[in-house]
């Protein structure tokens, strides 16, 4: 059985209390926890996450101001939750995740 560690593009922050992202997915809006936190995208926790492909727009606030952001879902598990990477992010938002996560590193 092969141990092959998955490489990542960018350094994952689980956050164990979560916080909130509002979504919206073929017209539909809903609030859900977030479970991991990444420079290139998010885990929502969700029962009925949309499938691998689908496109959902977002806005969460982080210490620092709000990130409005479009992705696409990379991972779908049902009861579980979606793995999204960001596809469309003003520069704002992006530098104010960029510094959110160099502090959450050194924590």
């Amino acid at each position: 059985m092969s141990t092959k560690k998955k490489i990542r593009r960018y350094e994952r922050v689980g956050l164990p209390k979560g916080m909130l992202v509002a979504w919206e997915h073929s017209g539909i809006r809903k609030v859900s926890r977030v479970g991991v936190l990444a420079v290139g995208g998010l885990f929502i926790t969700t029962p009925e996450p949309p499938p691998v492909g689908d496109t959902i727009r977002m806005i969460f606030e982080v210490p620092g101001g709000e990130v409005r952001a479009r992705a696409i879902v990379r991972d779908s598990q049902r009861n579980k939750g979606m793995g999204v990477e960001f596809t469309s992010m003003g520069q704002k938002p992006r530098a104010i995740l960029n510094q959110l996560m160099k502090v959450l590193a050194r924590v």
